[in-house]
């Protein structure tokens, strides 16, 4: 799995169907989309486009919680495989827990048949606290390869990330800069990025390849596509990335997954 790769909502068909084939012309690699965001035929139309072989691209997408259930999981796969134009997925996640309709642990089983008949190369989850992740693992047995979760500097979410790696489970951030805005105003993103001559939102794509993560910014202008991917040769310090670490304001900001979900 590429450790960054093209965030695609809220661009709709059209929009992302230019993006994608900016992007894999830029050597992006991981595309990442869901049915939720209604943009997975563009998305497919950007992959052939591109003129990359399919195996050399790695798509993600994620179901919703209308499909949580092991046949319904099988039809969300038919459904978003078809949109894609694919006949595999690379990674199939569940988009949130919605724990209150209690249905996503059967969501994971059909996600494990989907893996176990060959139709997705990995599965995963979105949003799902560590609470949830123990009930699939006690239910299934099965450890997700990823879960994906809202965290930039302020939501730093340094337990969450420590129970992922101690299950060995990846990593992945989605608003990884936040919503630009603030965060990439700040003092000590700015004042770290001055010193390595690079934008603040690389500093902070940076900081999360320091931290092992793997993320999706999502960008549709070329200009920004380019810089997002152009973090690979350099580093930050021990010091910086405790500096930027340091700008966590708890979990009180992060979108609560027991409350919300589609």
């Amino acid at each position: 799995m590429p450790r960054l790769g093209l965030g695609t909502w809220p661009m709709d068909d059209a929009e992302v169907e230019r993006a994608v084939v900016d992007a894999v012309g830029m050597g992006y690699r991981l595309i990442d989309t869901a049915f939720n965001y209604g943009n997975e035929v563009g998305v497919g139309r950007g992959m052939a486009a591109s003129g990359v072989p399919r195996e050399e691209l790695f798509v993600t997408t994620k179901l919703n919680k209308e499909d949580h259930g092991v046949d319904e999981a099988q039809r969300a796969f038919e459904r978003s495989a078809q949109k894609l134009g694919v006949d595999y997925l690379d990674l199939l996640l569940i988009h949130w827990p919605n724990p209150a309709q209690d249905t996503y642990v059967d969501a994971y089983k059909g996600l494990v048949k989907l893996l176990e008949d060959g139709r997705v190369k990995a599965i995963g989850l979105s949003n799902f606290k560590p609470a949830h992740v123990d009930r699939v693992l006690e239910a299934t047995g099965v450890t997700p390869d990823v879960d994906q979760i809202e965290l930039d500097p302020t939501k730093a979410r340094a337990d969450t990330r420590a129970y992922l790696a101690d299950k060995g489970i990846v990593c992945e951030a989605w608003s990884p800069i936040g919503q630009g805005g603030d965060l990439l105003q700040n003092d000590v993103i700015a004042g770290i990025a001055q010193a390595h001559d690079r934008t603040p939102a690389q500093i902070v794509l940076r900081w999360h390849m320091e931290l092992g993560n793997v993320t999706v910014p999502k960008s549709s202008n070329p200009e920004r596509m380019r810089k997002n991917l152009d973090i690979f040769d350099f580093a930050l310090g021990e010091d910086e990335v405790a500096a930027i670490s340091a700008l966590d304001e708890g979990e009180g900001g992060v979108t609560d997954s027991d409350e919300f979900g589609h």
